[in-house]
């Protein structure tokens, strides 16, 4: 549960992991639009116990991916003052890359929540790429990257190639360094 939300009851709490560890097993086996129903059923619940702790598919997708959306934020602040920009950026996106190709339509998630201010994925996307905006700016400032590239452009290029990665045989490594060959100046 995120921070200053109200404390569960034993029982209540048992089953919203239990939602959750099966929310992450279906998602991992059929994407993001996984049945809630098969969510529910396998949790060893009924669809009704899934919506009074999840109302949406959004809200479920948020708490599945919190700690990861959480870590990539810190891994980003963490890297603000690693000796090259350009090396600290592109360890980022490789990470980004990796963890949004956990679950099939994950990164079509992210850049749709940043997009629409009201979704329960918003905030902790929009917290993920403000940090790596950062890294973006310090590498401009450095010189080593495009003035001219935003940080929503960067972010699709990254989604685009994480993508990619989870349609094709493509390799992610080798899409990465192209787009950091053509946003190198």
């Amino acid at each position: 549960m995120a921070t200053g939300e109200p404390a569960l009851r034993a029982d209540a709490r048992r089953n919203y992991d239990r939602l959750l560890e099966a929310a992450r097993e279906c998602l991992t086996e059929q994407g993001t639009d996984a049945s809630l129903r098969d969510v529910a059923r396998r949790a060893g619940l009924g669809i009704g116990t899934l919506y009074r702790h999840f109302p949406t598919r959004e809200a479920l997708l948020e708490a599945v991916t919190r700690q990861r959306f959480d870590t990539l934020r810190d891994r980003a602040a963490g890297l603000r003052d690693a000796a090259s920009p350009t090396e600290a950026l592109t360890a980022w996106l490789r990470d980004f890359v990796t963890s949004a190709k956990a679950y099939r339509g994950l990164p079509a998630s992210v850049l749709a929540a940043l997009q629409d201010k009201e979704s329960e994925l918003h905030a902790s996307c929009a917290a993920m790429r403000g940090q790596a905006a950062r890294l973006l700016t310090r590498a401009q400032e450095a010189g080593e990257i495009r003035a001219d590239v935003t940080s929503t452009e960067l972010f699709t290029l990254a989604a685009g190639v994480a993508w990619a990665g989870e349609h094709s045989s493509a390799r992610v490594d080798r899409l990465l360094a192209l787009v950091m060959e053509g946003l190198a100046t």
